[in-house]
């Protein structure tokens, strides 16, 4: 006999709910739902994630095989695989982007004040690109070297509770630079202030960066890496 929250409930209990149905109000469109909830479609994605799931076929399997206990997990529609393919191909991505910014907003907040284990008192990021390989047949717009597919992932990271604050998605063959110049200069446009950097894919030519900028570098002879501190002081408006 179930005895109390399930832990994917509690999990999901400290998603604001009210906050995620203005996103949906926002970028839903007229179309109803039907049985099949936007709710429903983010706690499905959120049960992949937090357990590993492999493809949309897993992720109903999995579920439908606890369906005695779908209710308790906060499920209110019906699962089916062709369903979540559909919800995942032609709802808005944008609700859910806007409510994962809410959440990151969130978070950081919660971690302002943790400490980096060294005597600095600047945030900190680190940047790293990671390519997600995709079979060419199916994603023929995300063309790559060597007739491969796929998409490069441009991620930067709070250290303070390892959050991401800035993530963007591009093609395999935009350079990692490029992103480090927009990275940069919203971040300067929208808190004038990039306190400290780590990268490992590359330092910045110092032409990228405003005037203000300095930074120092080091190199690891053991791997061959570049790793770099940038510290951006404040533009003049």
């Amino acid at each position: 006999m179930l005895k109390g929250q399930l832990v994917f409930a509690q999990v999901t209990s400290h998603l604001r709910r009210d906050v995620f149905n203005d996103c949906v109000a926002a970028f839903a469109g007229p179309y109803p739902t039907l049985t099949f909830s936007h709710w429903d479609q983010l706690l499905c994605m959120l049960f992949a994630q937090l357990t590993s799931r492999t493809s949309l076929r897993d992720i109903t399997t999995c579920l439908r095989s606890q369906s005695n206990k779908l209710y308790f997990a906060g499920f209110r529609g019906s699962i089916a695989r062709s369903t979540l393919a559909d919800a995942n191909e032609r709802r808005d991505s944008r609700i859910f982007e806007h409510f994962a910014l809410h959440l990151i907003g969130t978070a950081r907040a919660l971690y302002a004040r943790e400490s980096l284990g060294i005597q600095l008192t600047q945030s900190v990021y680190a940047i790293d690109a990671s390519t997600i390989d995709l079979c060419l047949s199916l994603f023929s717009w995300a063309p790559a070297a060597n007739d491969r597919a796929g998409v490069k992932l441009h991620t930067v990271l709070d250290l303070r509770g390892n959050i991401p604050s800035f993530v963007r998605i591009t093609s395999t063959l935009v350079s990692d630079m490029s992103f480090w110049i927009i990275f940069a200069w919203k971040r300067a446009a929208s808190t004038s202030w990039i306190e400290a950097t780590c990268t490992s894919n590359g330092l910045p030519d110092s032409t990228m960066l405003p005037r203000s900028s300095s930074f120092a570098r080091r190199t690891n002879r053991s791997t061959r890496w570049w790793t770099a501190l940038l510290s951006i002081r404040p533009l003049a408006c």
